[in-house]
This record gives structure tokens, C-alpha cells and sequence, in this order.
């Protein structure tokens, strides 16, 4: 059996020959993002990540640390999607519309692919008044509950690369509006009236719509704040028809386009 301190020289050297691959590879990664920032290419790419994780199984096979091992690579792919969202993103992604439009459903999808952080508006004061948002509207009314997304949104003024999902009335006061671009990109989701009841008509949670679960109420709360919204926008991303890897990228290639 080998010497103790042999075993321990031959571990420093695997840290050493490790941290040198993974520098390399993180690297790589960031000149990559570039490489596909300067030519408009595809940032999202789900299936060239299914590959490498099946190209990994293989080549792991029947290994007696395959866990361990599958454990460390998606450390090390996390770690990649947040060296890939440092260079496209200084800022943070705060995603306003309609209620129903898609904002949680594309932050929670953000999240995951780049390995960013993530808040929602509306989770944060129901877990700060500690009772459903219905509920907030049923005993203080519709202006307490504003006052408590503007003293939200001004809690989230030292995040950064951090996609913050904002109600959909958030963008009605001004106030809030200038408290997000401070350290945000606003994009600005949208969907037919159609889709929109479509997408909450089974939902118990949406206060504003209670008694007028029907298009043409949607219509006409959505009229009433398209100017504030298009107003409000950075960018504006239409998701009727798409797939959430669709409206993703097209999200942010238009980011990219916007910092060009």
C-alpha cells in the first residue's frame, strides 16, 4: 500500500490539473456568449444540453461514484449558466404585463437556463402580509396592496442579474416604474385577450377579475393599460403561438440588440 503523503501529493495534483479544465472550460463559455452575441446566434440551445448530459451517462456508464459524479457535472453546468448569464446581463430582467401574459412561466424558464436569480413581486408581499393577495383586496383594498408592491419593489434596489416577475398593475405608478430601471430592464409580455382567459380561467387568485371572468372585460382592463405599458418597456415580447424556449430567446436577443 502507498504512503499517506503520496495519496495526498497525488490529490493536489488532481486539484490542479481540475481547476486548470474548469478555468478553461468557463472561459470557453464566455467566448462562446460572445461569439453568438456578435453573429445573432441562438443563446438558449436545450438540446445541445441534452446531449452533452447523455454524452456524460455514457460516458460514466456503471461507475461505482455515478452519483457523486453526476452530482459534480451539475454543479459545474450550473456554474457555466451563471458565467453565461454574467456576460449578457449586467442588469436585472424585470418582466411586466396582463396578468396571464407569461411572466412566471418565462422567469421561472430564465431561471433555469441561466442560472439566474429570482423574485416575484406578488410571492414576496404574500409571504411579507402573510395572507393571500384576495384576501390583502378583500380586508385593506386595492390601494394597501399598491403601497405594499411599492415598498417591495424598492427592497429589490441592490439586486442584480436577477429576473423579477411584478404584477400586472405594478407599472401604474410612476414611482414604480423609475424604482425598477434603476438597476433593470423592463420587458414587457404580451398576449390575446383570448389566451389570457384561457390562462387564468381556473384561477381563484386574480382579485381584479373576480365576477368578470370573460374576453371582453379582459379586453378592457388590458386597453386601459396598454399606454402604461408600452410606456414602461424596454422591449416588448408578444407570446401568443410560441414555445417558452421561443419567447425566451427572442427575449434575449432583443436585450442584446437593445445594449448593441
Amino acid at each position: 500500500m502507498r504512503e499517506l503523503i503520496e495519496m495526498r501529493k497525488d490529490l493536489e495534483q488532481c486539484d490542479q490539473q481540475i481547476l486548470k479544465l474548469l478555468t478553461k472550460r468557463l472561459s470557453c463559455i464566455g467566448e462562446m456568449t460572445e461569439y453568438k452575441k456578435a453573429y445573432g446566434l441562438p443563446i438558449l440551445e436545450p438540446e445541445q444540453e441534452a446531449v452533452r448530459q447523455e454524452t456524460l451517462l455514457q460516458a460514466i456508464g456503471d461507475h461505482g461514484y455515478k452519483e457523486e459524479l453526476l452530482g459534480i457535472f451539475r454543479q459545474i453546468e450550473e456554474n457555466s449558466k451563471c458565467v453565461l448569464s454574467k456576460n449578457l446581463f449586467h442588469y436585472n430582467i424585470a418582466l411586466i404585463g396582463f396578468m396571464g401574459a407569461g411572466k412566471s412561466t418565462v422567469s421561472a424558464y430564465l431561471k433555469d437556463m441561466l442560472a439566474m436569480n429570482e423574485v416575484d413581486v406578488d410571492t414576496r408581499i404574500v409571504q411579507e402580509q402573510k395572507m393571500p393577495i384576495k384576501e390583502i383586496f378583500a380586508r385593506y383594498g386595492e390601494e394597501y396592496f399598491r403601497n405594499c408592491e411599492s415598498n417591495a419593489i424598492i427592497s429589490l434596489k441592490d439586486l442584480r442579474q436577477t429576473i423579477i416577475s411584478c404584477g400586472g398593475g405594478a407599472v401604474i405608478r410612476e414611482e414604480n416604474v423609475v424604482n425598477l430601471k434603476k438597476n433593470s430592464r423592463i420587458v414587457l409580455l404580451t398576449a390575446s385577450p383570448e389566451t389570457i382567459l384561457e390562462r387564468v380561467k381556473d384561477s381563484d387568485e386574480r382579485p381584479i377579475l373576480n365576477g368578470n371572468m370573460n374576453v371582453e372585460y379582459i379586453k378592457e382592463l388590458m386597453e386601459k393599460r396598454a399606454s402604461i405599458y408600452r410606456q414602461s418597456a424596454d422591449i416588448m415580447i408578444e407570446t401568443d403561438g410560441k414555445d417558452i424556449t421561443e419567447i425566451c430567446e427572442e427575449l434575449i436577443q432583443a436585450l442584446i440588440r437593445l445594449e448593441a
